[in-house]
């Protein structure tokens, strides 16, 4: 496989085009990258107990499942006509 060149990472950078995220818990911002929404989005879905958060103990920083959101997806699919 060849290297990308230094112009084709500026120009997927310029485009706003990221790698994929392939890590398992992700932090709320990372989150509402996944799911579209900003991290108050993210946020109130946490509050209102639609999504499970992981918390280390002695640490304020919540963490969200990439599994907890693919179920939140799959739960919220609806079929429009």
């Amino acid at each position: 496989m060849a290297k990308k060149t230094q112009a084709e990472t500026e120009l997927k950078k310029a485009q706003g085009l990221r790698t994929p995220l392939c890590k398992r818990l992700y932090t709320l911002k990372e989150a509402g990258e996944y799911l579209g929404r900003s991290v108050w989005g993210i946020r109130e879905l946490v509050w209102s107990r639609q999504l499970p958060v992981v918390k280390q103990a002695g640490c304020r920083k919540m963490y969200l499942d990439r599994n907890d959101l693919d179920t939140f997806i799959e739960q919220n699919k609806a079929v429009c006509n």
